[in-house]
């Protein structure tokens, strides 16, 4: 009796879905067929398509799919700039510049210091000939309000060359602050 039953109250209960409801959908669809419609313009002509052969050799143009040579730059007199990878670090060459802090000077016997502070807030002394930061940099002079050294860094091409680099003197404020 269960499936049975469920098969015959299931036909009665779809029977009674098709009343008047699809009568007025029928009603609603005849009338949008008899609406007037709008007029749709026609779609533009299409123009053919005009080939381009691609003559790389013919004028002059460069071939996209052919690797191109570059040719080395002419080496100059200064070139023979390379940094001396045989010397011993020091411990400030382990930073990059930008990450350390000029805090002030000493003067000792007519030779001046510079204090630098690392980011992990140790305090380093370093005079004329010392080295700083991951380029090669080396102390050139030293100033009341200044470290000025001498970087030697890789071009595009691999050549060594200088490059002049300041680190300037900061107030504790300044640093507190950053």
């Amino acid at each position: 009796m269960g499936a049975r039953t469920a098969i015959v109250l299931a036909a009665v209960l779809l029977a009674g879905c098709a009343g008047e409801e699809m009568r007025e959908l029928e009603a609603w669809v005849k009338d949008q067929d008899n609406m007037p419609r709008p007029r749709i313009e026609p779609l533009p002509e299409v123009k053919p398509f005009e080939a381009f052969a691609y003559m790389a050799d013919k004028d002059g143009l460069l071939d996209p799919f052919r690797p191109r040579k570059i040719e080395a730059p002419k080496q100059t007199a200064g070139s023979n700039i390379q940094p001396d990878l045989n010397r011993p670090r020091e411990p400030l060459e382990a930073y990059p510049l930008e990450n350390l802090r000029m805090v002030g000077t000493l003067a000792q016997k007519r030779e001046v210091f510079a204090l630098i502070k690392t980011p992990d807030n140790n305090l380093f002394r370093v005079k004329k000939g010392n080295y700083l930061g991951q380029n090669f940099g080396v102390i050139t002079e030293i100033d009341e309000g200044s470290v000025k050294l001498r970087e030697i860094v890789q071009d595009g091409v691999g050549d060594w060359t200088e490059r002049a680099s300041t680190l300037q003197l900061q107030e504790e404020q300044e640093v507190a602050r950053k």
